[in-house]
């Protein structure tokens, strides 16, 4: 008898906590001030502890940031462009979406009619609210992914640390017993499902609304 698959056997998880730094530079950090640097579990760049107004914020540090430094809350439309920014919102007051990984920073391209256009690290452009608020700079961290882990043992520790499942291994690489997908290396069975499956049979493309490659692209 086979056994329940990993979307069935992962739940909640018990990673560690992970500390919320969801909203970037808000109304409320108007001249802010920068008070420590601490770690936080089961993130990778390290987090800055802002006080302003009597309250305490957490926020993603960028590359540079130090103790005792001033912080002010501006938006897009009042960051010149060519500026480097990162934990940058999709929608005014969303809260920092893209670019929040180490090292990583998005190029504010132009301004115009209430439009921002910014350059991913991906070379994507994307169109964006100019009311919509980010950091200026690059997330700090970044030398982090350049150390080798060596071994394995390292490896399964660091990703268990994240709630990441690891090592990963593909369906078509597992018996049939245990994926829908296993018994051949080049499987050619569809990858749709209907909704009404039960949960294990619901891998792959889950009542998708069209299949295949659109055409003229």
């Amino acid at each position: 008898m086979g056994k329940n698959l990993r979307q069935q056997r992962r739940g909640k998880g018990s990673s560690r906590y992970k500390a919320s730094v969801k909203t970037p530079i808000s109304y409320e950090l108007k001249g802010g001030t920068v008070v420590d640097i601490v770690h936080s579990p089961g993130r990778k760049s390290p987090i800055a502890v802002i006080e302003a107004a009597g309250k305490r914020f957490l926020q993603t540090a960028t590359k540079g940031t130090a103790t005792a430094q001033k912080i002010d809350a501006e938006k897009l439309e009042n960051i010149p462009e060519g500026t480097r920014i990162c934990n940058i919102e999709l929608r005014p007051g969303s809260g920092g979406k893209i670019c929040r990984s180490p090292g990583t920073s998005a190029v504010l391209i132009t301004k115009e009619r209430g439009k921002c256009v910014i350059l991913l690290p991906s070379k994507e452009k994307k169109i964006l609210t100019s009311g919509c608020r980010a950091m200026i700079g690059e997330v700090s961290g970044s030398g982090k992914t350049e150390k080798p882990f060596r071994k394995a043992g390292s490896k399964f520790y660091s990703m268990k640390a994240f709630g990441k499942p690891y090592p990963r291994t593909s369906g078509v690489a597992m018996n049939p017993v245990d994926h829908p997908f296993g018994g051949s290396a080049k499987p050619g069975k569809h990858k749709t499902v209907s909704r009404h499956q039960p949960p294990g049979k619901k891998v792959g493309s889950i009542s998708p609304r069209r299949v295949g490659k659109r055409k003229g692209k």
